[in-house]
């Protein structure tokens, strides 16, 4: 590519050849590559990203990198060439008629090509002809609630394509629009759908979780009266804190009391996800200040699904682990005769969780412990 007179910011060089980009792509390390040049480190049998020598996958998918192609086109004065494109095109017609502002037949008609339009084949047509920024520039337009709504659904289904479809996405820019879109109203439950997507993938757990407004979004509709985005929203953030980085943010966002009071309810949900933050020492100490928080505990224990059963059991366990307080209540509360019932459940988990307590408040309880003991 030949040089211009403007002063090129160095992210649009490629790391391999050092040259302006023309057809950027994503390697499932995250990073950028000229699709050329990746190509020929890929061919050459390396199978390791070239920036962080960290292994890649058998077969390494390179996604186009919309955001950055159209930024670097955007600085040259003649632009970049049309990309290379394979396989089917977005009719015609729909092209023509996809900008922004769209309007709903439009945003209609590329949802159903993401929906069942053919598969992952279409959906991943849907992504690379660059419909997805359109999508995200209404993801966020609460004034338009109907292309809001078509436009989150859409968003979902392109992210249903696979591990490198989600990695795009958060590559096109989506973090920022659909984080907006958790605010309220209709479209936030289908914001936090495609939040839990998104976070399939490890790398993206830790960018959505350091968005500083997604946990808390996610906190706030946990919060609320709707019961769908209270489920979506428990479900995003059991996603997300399966990455010990994102359970202090968690805890952090006031998410353990409406959790509590979610799985005193009947969420399976909202248990896994108190399980996952009781394995932290904010988490903890915040399960510990609250209120009743080992009689709501006790209570899914007694009367809950077998799968809140075990991650109740789970917490109890935690939360009551170095703490003669909270071992000595939860004795109060029944949980020792609880878990010699549960002790021989026919589920193993339920009965080795069982058994690890009973034992545990055993411990705790007896008169060599010193009253009260709490090790923050």
């Amino acid at each position: 590519m030949k040089e211009t007179e403007v002063k090129l910011p160095d992210d649009f060089r490629c790391p391999i050849s050092l040259e302006v980009m023309t057809d950027p792509v994503i390697l499932s390390s995250g990073h950028t590559f000229d699709r050329a040049s990746i190509q020929r480190w890929l061919d050459a049998g390396n199978r390791t990203c070239p920036v962080t020598n960290l292994p890649l996958p058998a077969s390494p998918s390179l996604i186009p990198n919309h955001a950055l192609r159209s930024l670097i086109s955007s600085f040259l004065p003649g632009g970049l060439p049309a990309a290379s494109t394979s396989g089917h095109h977005l009719d015609s017609l729909l092209l023509a008629r996809l900008s922004f502002p769209s309007d709903a037949a439009t945003l209609a008609a590329v949802l159903r090509l993401a929906q069942d339009g053919g598969g992952a084949g279409f959906r991943r047509l849907v992504a690379d002809s660059g419909a997805v920024s359109v999508l995200l520039r209404h993801a966020p337009a609460a004034d338009r609630p109907d292309l809001q709504d078509l436009a989150l659904r859409a968003l979902i289904h392109v992210s249903l394509d696979g591990d490198d479809a989600r990695l795009g996405l958060l590559a096109e820019g989506a973090l920022d629009p659909v984080v907006s879109a958790l605010r309220g109203g209709p479209a936030a439950a289908l914001a936090a759908t495609l939040l839990t997507s998104l976070a399939v993938v490890d790398v993206n757990k830790a960018t959505i979780g350091a968005h500083p407004a997604a946990i808390p979004g996610l906190a706030t509709l946990l919060r609320g009266h709707d019961g769908r985005q209270r489920r979506e929203a428990a479900t995003a953030l059991y996603e997300l804190c399966k990455f010990a980085g994102n359970r202090p943010r968690a805890v952090r966002a006031g998410t353990v009391a409406p959790l509590l009071h979610f799985a005193g309810e009947g969420s399976e949900r909202a248990v896994q996800v108190l399980a996952l933050l009781a394995k932290c020492r904010e988490g903890k100490d915040e399960m510990r200040k609250t209120v009743g928080f080992v009689r709501a505990l006790t209570d899914v224990v007694r009367t809950g699904s077998p799968r809140g059963v075990e991650h109740g059991l789970s917490v109890l366990n935690l939360v009551c682990s170095d703490c003669q307080e909270m071992a000595l209540e939860a004795i109060g509360e029944g949980v020792s005769g609880l878990c010699s019932v549960l002790a021989g459940d026919m589920d193993p988990k339920i009965g080795r969780n069982a058994t690890e307590l009973l034992l545990r408040l055993e411990i705790l309880s007896s008169p060599c412990m010193t009253p009260n003991r709490r090790d923050r």
